[in-house]
């Protein structure tokens, strides 16, 4: 294959559950006794290959069965013949491309099925689409000239210094040859892939050490501001994405600016190694699957040894492990949240980055759809945040302490977009500001930073304002980006991001994150968080009251839907089982205990007769127990009289007196 432009997901309509692929119309066995053979689920098989665009989730689902249906298929000699495979060799050569369609039936994955995002150079395009991939698998002729890939099958061109496939017409030769508009696009493709892979070998060669091959026409061609032209980088247009197999009804958003290649993305979020974190990662991560937000996400883990020892939760997300600076090493200060800015700046520091804008997350925190540079126009000098408007700070002496630039202060956090240059001159002063406020404990006070418990534990935010002013980054303040639950929207803004680090409410019902401080959700089966009302018993007169507690059930919703996912994940025991409800029992225990307010049972609903059950196999065992403790206690009296001559008073004084000591050491321990 040959690439002409960028192949991105969301662009094409690949989502989760829908993977995109490309039309391979003569799998005929789809539609007759080799599916039925092969698949628990015929009606389910599509006809398609080359090109696939697919979640990562089904990719894990549908990987093992690719294999074993393929295994499978080329097994089958007695179904090889071309009238049930459409193999024109009748040789099974085709087997896997009907593993691959037969294990996606299996785990029920239906296609996106797009027959205009790749073609074979010899074939006509439609008109006005714009193919992003050639896959020259089939030969091909331009007027007398012609390529086979097969002609090549064991030729070493690629270690041959200079040498390089047949030369094929000119563009101007061939206008002449075709005065048809789009056949001549389509011979103008088959120049494009034999030309490009000249080039591919040219470049190869180069970087290989051959010296500089001879001047001739074709490698002045290859060098010119034509073939450049011919080969710029080509982008999907509103037809190219338009697949078979959609509802019709259904409106498709284009990309805004097709015509523009959007730089590369990487999201971070810092968390540390407690099951508090591990929550907030969970839905976090859940709703970044959901979100569209292109790139990679990379989870900032701050731990120290010890907790790094014992934490279970490296699966969670991709990670990069941070030494933790919750106690300061130089001045043992307790401040986690001074975690953030060092664990960026370990990142930065230890970790090759390809990104040109970085997207700054905090861990509690769950994204309703993408954050990117291209649509809240960050720029290099230009980063984009939310609006902080309690960092008082910025405004009075705090700012002229602590920056040469207090005009150049901007009252932001939450979500942060920037250019990876201006990170990497940012980040220490991010971490240098953060400790500099932390410790000017003389300017803690509420009416100078606006923090309410004067306890110093905004610095972070203050750090990074007071950093990005000694830069003079000017922020471009947005929003409409971010939203707290509880808190009633603007009219028509389409929020993407929720903050739950504040307390809300819906009637009656509540969630504040701090409860969940130390109950480990994550690591028990079945725990979820309390569930918020059904949108259906809402009823208001006020329309932004009610979307103000529709937005807040949504998210307490995705929070639940991301934990509920993560157990399946996990393996947990089905709950109707004895282990599934031991563990929802326990769940129940340890969050009545720790937070009586909070009425929640993770037990799920049992017949009488399953409970009556349960209820006797828990007494037999309870009688079991208590009859060994009892034999064993008899048999320790027993042995320890036997062959013994009584004491008199001063050894059972002795005796107590030691019993005394033994118990004031075992309390102190």
């Amino acid at each position: 294959m040959i690439i002409r432009g960028p192949i991105i997901p969301w662009e094409l309509g690949a989502e989760k559950g829908r993977p995109v692929a490309a039309l391979y119309g003569y799998l005929i066995g789809c539609d007759n006794i080799l599916a039925k053979l092969h698949t628990h689920h015929p009606e389910l098989c599509d006809k398609v290959g080359g090109l696939l665009a697919m979640h990562m989730d089904d990719l894990r689902k549908l990987a093992p069965l690719w294999l074993s249906k393929t295994e499978e298929v080329r097994e089958d000699r007695a179904h090889w013949a071309t009238n049930i495979t459409g193999d024109i060799y009748g040789k099974g050569w085709i087997s896997e491309m009907y593993g691959y369609s037969f294990g996606a039936a299996e785990v029920g994955l239906r296609h996106k099925i797009n027959d205009d995002l790749m073609i074979y150079p010899g074939y006509i395009p439609r008109p006005g689409v714009e193919p992003i991939l050639l896959h020259y698998g089939l030969p091909f002729t331009v007027g007398n000239w012609s390529f086979s890939k097969l002609d090549h099958h064991d030729d070493a061109i690629v270690y041959d210094c200079g040498r390089l496939f047949p030369e094929p017409p000119y563009p101007r030769q061939v206008r002449q040859m075709e005065p048809d508009p789009n056949k001549l696009r389509g011979l103008f493709l088959s120049l494009e892939c034999i030309n490009s892979l000249n080039e591919g070998l040219l470049l190869h060669h180069a970087a290989s050490g051959c010296s500089k091959p001879k001047w001739s026409k074709y490698l002045s061609f290859l060098k010119s501001k034509t073939f450049a032209d011919l080969t710029s980088p080509k982008y999907l247009v509103p037809k190219s994405m338009t697949t078979e197999k959609e509802d019709e009804t259904e409106e498709h958003e284009t990309p805004n600016e097709p015509d523009v290649a959007h730089p590369k993305i990487h999201t971070v979020f810092s968390t540390e190694c407690t099951p508090y974190f591990d929550w907030q990662t969970v839905g976090l991560m859940h709703s970044f699957g959901l979100s569209g937000q292109p790139g990679n996400i990379t989870r900032l883990l701050s731990c120290t040894d010890e907790d790094l020892k014992k934490y279970k939760g490296h699966d969670l997300a991709p990670t990069h492990y941070v030494p933790s600076m919750s106690r300061h090493p130089l001045t043992g200060d307790w401040y986690p949240a001074i975690n953030k800015p060092a664990a960026v700046l370990h990142w930065l520091n230890h970790v090759d980055i390809d990104a040109e804008f970085i997207v700054i997350l905090d861990a509690d925190m769950i994204l309703r759809g993408p954050i990117t540079p291209w649509e809240f126009g960050a720029a290099r000098g230009r980063p984009v945040s939310t609006p902080y408007d309690y960092l008082i700070g910025c405004e009075n002496e705090l700012a002229k302490l602590h920056t040469r630039h207090p005009d150049a202060c901007d009252k932001v956090g939450g979500v942060i977009i920037m250019h990876i240059d201006d990170l990497r001159q940012f980040a220490m002063l991010w971490l240098h500001k953060t400790e500099e406020v932390r410790a000017d404990k003389a300017h803690y006070a509420t009416n100078l930073t606006g923090d309410i418990y004067e306890s110093g534990w905004i610095s972070e935010m203050y750090g990074y304002s007071f950093g990005a002013a000694e830069l003079e980054l000017r922020h471009i303040i947005n929003g409409e980006i971010l939203i707290y639950p509880g808190y009633v929207p603007e009219p028509g803004v389409k929020y993407r991001v929720f903050h739950y680090g504040l307390e809300f409410k819906v009637g009656n019902w509540s969630f504040d994150k701090a409860n969940w401080r130390e109950v480990d959700v994550v690591n028990t089966c079945w725990a979820e968080f309390p569930a918020p009302p059904d949108p259906s018993t809402l009823h208001h007169t006020d329309e932004n009251l009610l979307k103000r507690d529709l937005l807040s059930i949504e998210c307490a919703k995705t929070l639940d839907e991301a934990l509920r996912l993560h157990h399946v994940r996990r393996k947990c025991p089905p709950p109707g089982t004895l282990k599934g409800l031991v563990d929802s029992k326990e769940t129940e225990t340890t969050v009545s205990r720790k937070f009586g307010q909070i009425e929640r049972t993770f037990a799920f609903n049992k017949s009488p007769s399953e409970s009556f059950s349960t209820w006797k196999l828990w007494l037999v065992a309870m009688w079991i127990f208590v009859g060994l403790g009892l034999l064993t206690v008899a048999s320790v009296l027993f042995s320890g009289r036997k062959g013994k001559k009584p004491k008199g008073k001063g050894y059972r004084s002795k005796r107590r007196s030691s019993y005394g000591d033994d118990r004031y050491v075992r309390g102190s321990d």
